[in-house]
């Protein structure tokens, strides 16, 4: 099927250093906002760049533990590289920082303040990441205007981020009915989604209240930590998933919810039987 031409974008990624996995500026070139992808590693060169001395809205992404979520801390500076020189001296978790500025220097510390609480919001609201904020950014006043024009911002911002990997604000959603996937045992019953970023198994979804004694060391230690981060809660003698939850792969996100060792591309089936790997590995249409 051919998109609508008006869903396209073109967005263009600067390396500074010529190296494809340290620090990039991606922008959409019709518009003014610019997001910087810094690892941590190269945090002074980056320092030592125009693009971080301006006003601006930052993330600190840590990566996730198995059986928890990403963690993200969002946050504003006037300076950005003075601001991450000091969370580098003082907050371990993080590996990279995302920043967000103005091509045209047109953000303000208000600007910046309302962005910081609105993209808060969002990424509390989307629950791909969990938050590392102490505590919550507060609302400033801005102007009816300011807040439509900076909601614009948003929205390119939210593309930006997510191309460079991280869609902190990325709902997760059910899918159509003929998408949705289904993996069951005896007195359990998941529904899942595979996705660019794996399998979702969402919210609701049931699990066995233990392993066999076959199940790995792997399925253990996610199952293990699932339940200690509140990913997975006791329900009689199941568990149930408290919220939804991204699995890179089939297997794994089966083996949880089974709590054994399984093929998950087999165990996951969509609504007219036919499994994961006919329909995303064969190439086998699904029924209408």
């Amino acid at each position: 099927m051919v998109m609508p031409a008006s869903l396209g974008k073109t967005i263009q990624i600067f390396l500074p250093d010529g190296n494809p996995r340290g620090m990039k500026v991606a922008e959409i070139t019709s518009r003014t906002v610019q997001v910087i992808l810094i690892p941590r590693a190269q945090l002074e060169f980056a320092c030592s760049r125009p693009e971080l001395g301006n006003v601006s809205v930052y993330f600190l992404v840590g990566d996730a533990m198995e059986g928890e979520k990403p963690l993200v801390y969002v946050g504003e500076a006037e300076e950005c590289s003075i601001r991450l020189k000091q969370q580098n001296k003082t907050k371990d978790f993080w590996s990279n920082a995302v920043v967000v500025v103005s091509k045209t220097q047109y953000f303000t510390k208000t600007h910046v303040k309302y962005l910081e609480w609105f993209c808060h919001q969002e990424v509390e609201r989307a629950g791909r990441f969990a938050l590392e904020n102490p505590t919550i950014p507060t609302r400033p006043y801005a102007s009816e205007s300011m807040q439509s024009d900076l909601h614009d911002n948003f929205d390119t911002l939210k593309v930006l981020v997510a191309t460079l990997g991280y869609p902190f604000f990325d709902e997760i959603k059910l899918p159509a009915t003929n998408d949705l996937l289904v993996c069951k045992g005896k007195g359990v019953l998941a529904t899942g989604e595979y996705t660019e970023d794996g399998l979702v198994v969402f919210r609701g979804s049931t699990a066995y209240g233990n392993e066999t004694p076959s199940a790995s060391d792997t399925i253990r230690r996610i199952r293990s930590g699932l339940i200690e981060s509140g990913v997975l809660k006791k329900q009689g003698e199941s568990y149930v998933f408290a919220t939804d939850y991204i699995f890179t792969a089939p297997s794994t996100a089966g083996g949880v919810v089974l709590g054994k060792n399984v093929n998950g591309w087999l165990e996951w089936k969509f609504k007219d039987g036919r499994t994961l790997n006919e329909v995303k590995r064969q190439g086998v249409a699904l029924d209408a």
